[in-house]
């Protein structure tokens, strides 16, 4: 038995990324449930919807993209039409 407080981090899984440069593995432990560890993509992302929030105006919604290219599409297939 230990009695160091930092000796879970040490026993941890490794990250299992590499160096793009060194080819050499990522040394930090992995986050509990993945493979890598928070630098190099454990949990994540944003979350999706309301849930990001700091909305300005609609103009980069799913809906709005959809208009969007439907109305460009309607455009694309007039002007072939010439």
């Amino acid at each position: 038995m230990t009695i160091n407080p930092m000796q879970s981090a040490h026993d941890a899984p490794r990250c299992t990324a590499k160096s793009k440069r060194t080819g050499l593995p990522c040394r930090s432990p992995a986050v509990r449930g993945y493979r890598v560890c928070r630098m190099h993509g454990a949990r994540g992302g944003a979350p999706k919807g309301k849930k990001n929030g700091n909305f300005r105006h609609g103009g980069r919604t799913k809906e709005a993209t959809s208009v969007r290219r439907y109305i460009n599409e309607l455009a694309r297939l007039l002007r072939s039409g010439d």
